[in-house]
């Protein structure tokens, strides 16, 4: 059973930049979009778009023990620009959403379901508001967001944020769907650091990665 963790946030919000203490360790990159990360540095990774194989390389044990699929909303964005042209009106489009819907929902089943135990998979999604005010990870219309309450899937959910500094918030709030257990972080905003954040969450369920742990001060 895999940790599946779902990051959100704005654009320019630190999302993708959390992984910069991440180069060199035992973490692989899934890039939904194939774009340039905002720091130097490589991962054993690939650009991916396809659900199958996304879902393959969950499964492979050879794969680093973490995970990162950055952009994932991009797949959901992804069928649709695809699919919405060649699709009428009717049952067709329903057809076209239930589709996008059962997809991501299998995707963060095989995650949950049949990745090893000891892999932790971070799907990294832009963010968005709807007119109650509530902050979620941003999806195509509300046929879907009815169909899958992604936020819903995940035990843990970070909100990354931009102010004085970049952070990432682990409980609900302003609105936002962040949550992890209670005494898994120390405090409700915590430093814009994905190594930080496995460690702990590794530490916390008992499945630490020693190729990750940290063994010199950080800067």
């Amino acid at each position: 059973m895999g940790i599946p963790v779902l990051i959100m946030g704005r654009s320019g919000s630190g999302k993708s930049r959390s992984l910069k203490r991440c180069v060199g360790k035992d973490f692989g990159l899934l890039r939904v979009l194939n774009k340039p990360l905002p720091f130097r540095g490589k991962f054993i990774g690939k650009p991916c778009n396809n659900y199958e194989e996304i879902k393959r390389i969950i499964k492979n044990p050879q794969w680093p023990g973490s995970i990162v699929i950055d952009d994932a909303g991009y797949l959901i964005t992804g069928q649709f620009m695809d699919g919405h042209a060649t699709t009428g009106k009717g049952n067709t489009v329903f057809s076209l959403y239930n589709q996008m819907a059962d997809n991501f929902y299998r995707l963060i089943q095989t995650i949950a379901n049949e990745a090893p135990a000891n892999r932790i998979v971070y799907v990294i999604m832009h963010e968005d508001t709807n007119e109650f005010g509530d902050i979620r990870p941003k999806t195509i219309g509300k046929l879907l967001d009815e169909k899958v309450c992604l936020e819903g899937m995940f035990t843990i959910v970070l909100r990354a944020l931009k102010g004085e500094k970049y952070a990432f918030v682990t409980q609900s709030r302003d609105g936002a769907v962040s949550k992890a257990p209670d005494d898994m972080f120390p405090d409700v905003e915590i430093d814009n650091d994905l190594l930080l954040v496995d460690n702990t969450i590794r530490e916390y369920y008992g499945i630490e990665n020693p190729k990750n742990k940290e063994s010199e001060e950080r800067p």
